[in-house]
């Protein structure tokens, strides 16, 4: 009883709450509030999520149980156990309902109006921890900005804001997460701008500044003046530098396409298997080829971190290959061979059942191809390069290739570095890996799926708009129908009671078969001796796929079909062909013009 009245007691004053807010505080200055709130609670989940995963990394590595090939015994071990425990975790107590990352989230803006579910605040986080604390080798970017959204979503929908509110602080939660795990709020905004594709207007940039720096301020409260990647930029880039820098934006193209692939090939092999085939050879190959190349195990970036300072120590450490440690050649061989196997390492990862994003992945995967060039060009002789500034660059081109999003990946280690001293080849670089990458792959690697399905929300206007409208709103179901069993008489009388001059001819289940058009039978329908000889089937107007749309089918795959057919009137069917109504050429796009009109008020 007195949980009752409790319940009943803060439910009213919630009530008073929201009475309060919206006769006293403006709608922009609420947005405001609320975009620092999402950003404090985005940065904090940030926050101790790298913190966890990176110390159980530490505690684990520290123990050592060598084989008689040499390397280490438990990081062999150790994926099974986070691989396993996220597939427990995700099936007893997520009950299978995890979003799937950030695909999830671009999907939740263009369809569903930024909704998130509350589990989503939730769910993604502990399962990536799960996986990569233990060694899997992918990032948790991707799982913390999708948390960071289902946080601004919820928190949106929780005090009633607008649909388009609740999108923008969904983009401020993705905002602060990203810049609560760099410390670096710019590289936040372009994230969202680039990856989420948020126009950047003078609605949406104050509310994403707000949210990232705030995440930021929660990081350095709570964490220092450590970054993610400790390292000051010393020395300058020349002019002579610059064939040697578009090398390596070539270089880092072809990487970010191979990629890519692998990533594609790798989790569409895993897909068609049953999940404990699955399970099985994934861990099997995870922990073989973490066992091979130990710098694989978990994100990879404190591996890194050795790299831009010039040290190989961790390249070697517990590894079966220590003995090639001298060998300058083998030690480029080597790092070439795990370019190529850490693709396949965070396909399988994720292929298997693990969680985690690959946003993490192709910064690891960009530093070592900004090396592995470096140490290329330094061992035939060529004037000496930094391997720091390569490696800096080198990451930031492989995740413009990977996610479409250069000036997010420029500025992300323009902040990291603490200053724009590599600002001039980190553009050139980036400039020629995307140039390179785009005529191959046209959408990121989270966004190309959704774009083949025609769900993607991009900043081309007019499709957005299209994007954003809900075409089922549009359905006209005020037409007389008739049955595949009807004579002309039914059709006659049918005609008597319609407004329209169009009527569809169902089975006796409600599928789809045809139309009969007023036009086609206006002679017949005067001859009674026919009434009973002819059937509406004889009379059905000819049709073909082109006038027929599915529930399901894109927004921008129904304006094509109204454009190149220059047809009036389209009939809607479900996905199992069941009859649902018609779209009116007219009606569309004036509702399309409606919908302009109020995107350009906002």
């Amino acid at each position: 009883m007195q949980i009752l009245k409790t319940s009943n007691s803060v439910a009213t004053l919630y009530k008073k709450f929201i009475v309060w807010r919206m006769r006293h505080m403006s709608n922009r200055t609420f947005l405001l509030l609320l975009s620092v709130l999402v950003g404090l609670l985005s940065g904090l989940a940030a926050v101790v999520l790298k913190t966890l995963v990176h110390e159980t990394n530490r505690l684990l590595l520290q123990f050592n149980i060598p084989t008689f090939v040499g390397g280490n015994l438990l990081i062999l071990v150790y994926p099974a156990v986070g691989i396993v425990l996220t597939i427990l975790f995700v099936r007893y107590l997520a009950k299978g309902h995890i979003g799937h990352g950030l695909p999830s989230v671009l999907l939740s803006l263009s369809r569903r109006n930024g909704y998130l579910p509350p589990r989503d605040m939730y769910t993604s986080v502990i399962a990536s921890t799960l996986t990569v604390a233990f060694g899997g080798s992918v990032g948790l970017e991707a799982p913390i900005a999708s948390t960071g959204s289902a946080i601004g979503s919820n928190i949106g929908r929780f005090f009633r804001m607008s649909a388009h509110d609740v999108k923008l602080l969904l983009g401020c939660g993705a905002a602060g997460a990203i810049a609560g795990i760099f410390k670096a709020p710019i590289a936040g905004v372009l994230f969202v701008i680039e990856v989420f594709m948020f126009d950047m207007t003078a609605t949406s940039i104050l509310p994403l500044m707000l949210s990232a720096v705030s995440a930021s301020s929660v990081a350095y409260f709570l964490m220092g003046n450590g970054l993610q990647f400790t390292f000051t930029v010393v020395g300058s880039v020349g002019l002579s530098q610059t064939p040697y820098y578009i090398i390596l934006g070539i270089f880092c193209a072809a990487v970010s396409l191979y990629f890519l692939r692998v990533t594609d090939v790798v989790e569409s092999w895993f897909v068609r298997r049953r999940q404990h085939y699955r399970a099985i050879i994934g861990i099997v190959l995870l922990g073989l080829m973490i066992f091979l190349f130990p710098p694989l195990f978990g994100e990879g970036y404190v591996f890194l971190t050795e790299l831009l300072h010039g040290s190989n120590d961790l390249l070697f450490e517990h590894s079966v290959f220590s003995f090639l440690n001298d060998n300058g050649w083998m030690v480029i061989v080597f790092l070439f061979a795990l370019i190529l196997v850490k693709p396949l390492a965070t396909a399988t990862t994720i292929g298997c059942g693990g969680v985690g994003g690959t946003f993490g992945p192709s910064l690891v995967i960009g530093g070592m191809s900004g090396y592995f060039v470096c140490l290329l060009l330094n061992q035939l002789g060529l004037p000496p390069q930094s391997s720091a500034h390569f490696a800096l660059v080198g990451m930031a081109a492989v995740m413009t290739g990977v996610m479409h999003a250069p000036f997010m990946a420029i500025f992300l280690i323009a902040e990291i570095t603490g200053g724009y001293a590599l600002m001039v080849p980190l553009l050139l670089t980036s400039s020629v890996t995307y140039m390179c990458v785009s005529p191959f792959e046209h959408h990121s690697i989270y966004a190309r799926k959704l774009a083949e399905k025609g769900d993607l929300l991009t900043h081309d206007k007019d499709s957005s708009a299209w994007q954003l409208m809900d075409l089922r709103k549009l359905i006209e179901t005020n037409f007389v129908i008739v049955r595949e069993g009807d004579s002309l008489r039914d059709l006659v009388e049918a005609i008597k009671y319609s407004k329209r001059n169009i009527f569809p001819v169902l089975t006796s289940d409600d599928k789809f078969i045809g139309v009969i058009a007023l036009d086609d039978v206006r002679r017949i329908m005067f001859e009674p001796d026919k009434y009973d000889s002819v059937g509406v089937v004889n009379l059905m107007h000819p049709i073909s796929e082109g006038d027929i749309v599915r529930i399901s089918d894109p927004p921008q795959a129904v304006v094509n079909k109204f454009q190149v057919g220059n047809r009036y009137n389209l009939i809607v069917v479900d996905d199992e062909g069941y009859y649902l109504g018609f779209l009116s050429r007219a009606n569309t796009f004036s509702a399309y013009r409606r919908f302009v009109s109020s995107l350009s008020e906002e």
